[in-house]
């Protein structure tokens, strides 16, 4: 709804094109932005808060912090709209704050729960995470989210995780190669480009630019596809993933 009235002031102009005359300088535009988009943060917020978030608690101040650095940081060739990518730092972000506020600490955070019939009988159900169990929660709510959002980004390119696990290298160098084409790949932005408008590998460039056959290119395309596709988006998790197996 918010997208739509926005659209509705700017009908020739979509969000992603207002956002890169923001990187370009318009701060007015950034302020109508940000001041259009407050309920899409709160909702994204409390999401992660598990209750209302109002405009003058510290959490929604780290939301708005985190939309604008989505806005800042956000790329038409990451594969997602800026709403899916900001979606994902706003939560990651909170998440951090919380992680730090908490640390050290025995906290507990007690969620209510209640019914119109719960409260005409004069019930409350109450139900207490621990605080490791509700970070547990939140990143596995986004993780599955981030899953859910790179499967259907493979799918375009008529790709499944069925088809990573098979066409998966078996050993540690030729898994650090296809990960390193993948980098030099993401790394030119006419080859990026063209692995997005055309959903299929440079292979003749990119053999041109690695030290690595183009018979062994071919042999682990759509794994080095989906590790491009994941250096070139917003996959918090799935980057993390990949940090562990090479550093990146």
């Amino acid at each position: 709804m918010l997208g739509l009235l926005f659209l509705t002031k700017n009908k020739k102009r979509t969000l992603e094109e207002s956002v890169l005359l923001i990187q370009q300088g318009d701060r007015l535009l950034l302020n109508e932005i940000i001041d259009s988009y407050k309920p899409f943060i709160a909702k994204n917020v409390s999401a992660v808060c598990k209750r209302y978030i109002y405009d003058t608690d510290d959490e929604f101040s780290i939301g708005l912090i985190a939309f604008n650095e989505a806005i800042e940081k956000y790329s038409p060739e990451r594969g997602s709209s800026l709403l899916s990518f900001a979606e994902v730092i706003i939560k990651r972000r909170v998440i951090d704050y919380i992680r730090k506020q908490t640390k050290d600490q025995h906290v507990s955070i007690d969620l209510t729960y209640s019914s119109f019939e719960d409260e005409s009988a004069g019930m409350v159900i109450v139900n207490e995470l621990s605080l490791e169990e509700y970070k547990k929660k939140s990143d596995d709510e986004l993780r599955r989210d981030e899953i859910i959002r790179f499967q259907a980004l493979l799918n375009s390119f008529d790709l499944s995780f069925s088809d990573l696990v098979e066409n998966s290298p078996k050993h540690a160098d030729a898994r650090e190669n296809a990960i390193l084409v993948a980098r030099q790949l993401v790394g030119n932005e006419e080859l990026k480009s063209f692995l997005i408008e055309k959903k299929r590998l440079p292979i003749k460039q990119l053999e041109k630019m690695v030290n690595v056959s183009r018979k062994t290119i071919e042999r682990n395309r759509k794994y080095i596809i989906a590790i491009a596709l994941i250096l070139s988006s917003d996959y918090v998790y799935l980057n993390d993933y990949l940090k562990g197996v090479l550093e990146i």
